[in-house]
């Protein structure tokens, strides 16, 4: 039986995502209303500029109190879609206190506080739900938390950010430089006017946060994920990465321990083999390759982010919660009973592609040699090529842990025949 009384709905923040969210909310009112078994009302739209023309949304639902919105006492589902930490951590704790279940799509504030957020749902006996947090469109969260929960998830590797995906492909495809190729995106408007959350990782490593606390059911917090920029990778890089059949990508990978004591979980640049199905992910275009022990190799892909694909992403989390209000119960919580530790990058064991720049003379591949072996790093294949004195040399390892590489790479500085180094890259997905 249909129930007439409406769930009522706030929304906190209208800008690119909150505008779709309310644009669907109203032109597809009627489906909702007969996917969930009850109508659902937008109540309230808090917002910052209250002058701002937002078209198709009732003025008089504006308000710039969103605390007043959330403590009126007819709320149901509170949407957040603001962004940051503060104001949002405050709402979203607000919210709860007063009854009312969350959808957020704050990949910021959940690898932050995730655990304590849970906590205050849990202890309310409330939703929180955040699919658009990770990868947009794509559904990922659900099919980890609930899809997969009667399995063991082993790895999750993916490309999380839209912008560096972008970015990075331009490079691959047109031989651009990493500043050309950021000029694109802005003029495309794939990147911000300030693109370092992008292109600095924060963005991925705050996914990635997310992401490892579900797979592996432990506590990841943002600042246990490693990582590394892309500003360096250079159009040397991708030529180097052609002869050896790979392209580059910003990586997300995450990993349980062969002896499943601990986790890694990293974000960085790296060489991946060209049939390896990641590395056909092109423009802005998002995927997760996930590894499950019964369910074996799974590939997840889409938009991976904009206001229409979020925005399905965050009504799809509205109707979830409202089924679990008219039905009186909660969706699945956090997981983190394992309590597994989150090991150092040093802990890391991956390959390696090294660029020297060297003294073109004999005996510098033996030092060279010789310096990686002293280091326990075995080397898989060598490339040299001099000229009038100078020489570059091209080293690709076996599988090394990260602090024994750091140590190589050290003492190398120091080989008077080595005028530098020129790039460091990882090779994944082998």
């Amino acid at each position: 039986m249909m129930r007439t009384r409406p769930l009522k709905v706030a929304l906190l923040g209208c800008g690119v995502v909150g505008s779709e969210v309310a644009r669907i909310m109203t032109t597809h009112a009627d489906d909702l209303t007969a996917r969930i078994g009850a109508p659902v009302e937008l109540a309230g739209v808090a917002v910052r500029r209250p002058s701002k023309v937002r078209e198709g949304i009732d003025p008089a639902l504006i308000t710039t109190d969103a605390t007043a919105l959330l403590k009126r006492g007819d709320i149901d589902v509170a949407i957040e879609v603001i962004g940051g930490i503060e104001p949002a951590r405050t709402l979203i704790t607000t919210a709860f206190e007063h009854g009312i279940s969350v959808v957020s799509a704050n990949k910021a504030l959940l690898a932050q506080d995730g655990a304590a957020l849970h906590a205050a749902a849990g202890q309310a006996g409330l939703d929180l739900y955040y699919e658009a947090a990770v990868a947009g469109a794509i559904p990922l969260i659900r099919p980890l938390r609930e899809s997969l929960a009667g399995d063991k998830i082993n790895r999750v590797m993916g490309i999380v950010n839209g912008t560096t995906n972008f970015i990075l492909d331009k490079m691959d495809s047109t031989g651009a430089g990493y500043q050309e190729a950021l000029d694109e995106a802005t003029a495309l408007g794939y990147a911000e006017a300030d693109p370092t959350a992008d292109v600095e990782g924060y963005d991925a490593a705050a996914k990635a946060a997310i992401l490892a606390g579900i797979a592996f059911h432990t506590r990841v917090h943002l600042d246990d994920v490693y990582r590394e920029g892309m500003t360096e990778v250079s159009a040397a890089d991708f030529a180097s990465a052609k002869r050896m059949g790979c392209t580059i990508k910003l990586l997300a990978i995450l990993k349980r321990a062969a002896d499943g004591e601990s986790v890694t979980a990293r974000v960085h640049p790296a060489m991946i083999p060209l049939s390896h199905p990641l590395a056909s992910v092109r423009e802005a275009y998002n995927a997760v390759f996930v590894e499950a022990e019964a369910a074996g190799r799974l590939m997840f892909y889409g938009p991976g982010a904009g206001g229409a694909p979020t925005a399905s992403a965050v009504l799809g989390d509205l109707v979830a919660v409202c089924r679990n209000k008219l039905a009186e119960a909660t969706g699945p919580g956090e997981s983190a009973y394992t309590q597994l530790p989150v090991s150092p990058m040093g802990d890391v064991v991956t390959r390696y592609h090294i660029s020297l720049d060297v003294a073109d003379k004999p005996g510098v591949l033996a030092q060279v040699a010789t310096t990686f072996a002293e280091h326990g790093v075995s080397i898989d294949t060598v490339r040299q090529q001099g000229k009038d004195g100078e020489a570059s040399l091209v080293v690709v390892t076996h599988r090394a842990p990260d602090a024994s590489l750091s140590g190589t790479v050290e003492a190398l500085r120091k080989l008077d025949t080595v005028r530098g180094v020129a790039s460091i890259m990882r090779v994944e997905g082998e």
